[in-house]
């Protein structure tokens, strides 16, 4: 089952970090913090930091998350996960 945010993220669309977005790189992960809303988030997938990482070389989050070797059938999990970050505005529509 999909939620309203997931149905609303557009893969087929540029995404990067939102401007006030911080990530810097840990061992576990990645933390995200936001300048304007001071939200910190962990990230604990390191594909999810890299796919991140890669989005202004990809011209839609499709392609973003295809080039790190997910295939379709395991997008859900990585549309939910950015659908929750885009959520909270740690990324954002180019």
């Amino acid at each position: 089952m999909t939620t309203a945010v997931q149905d609303a993220l557009d893969l087929d669309t540029q995404w990067t970090l939102h401007p006030q977005v911080a990530l810097r790189p840990e061992s576990f992960g990645a933390l995200l913090y936001h300048f304007g809303t001071r939200k910190l988030s962990f990230l604990k997938n390191r594909t999810i930091v890299a796919i991140i990482e890669s989005f202004p070389d990809h011209p839609t989050m499709r392609a973003a998350i295809a080039a790190a070797g997910i295939p379709e059938s395991g997008m859900a999990t990585y549309t939910k996960a950015f659908a929750t970050l885009a959520d909270s505005r740690m990324i954002t529509t180019l």
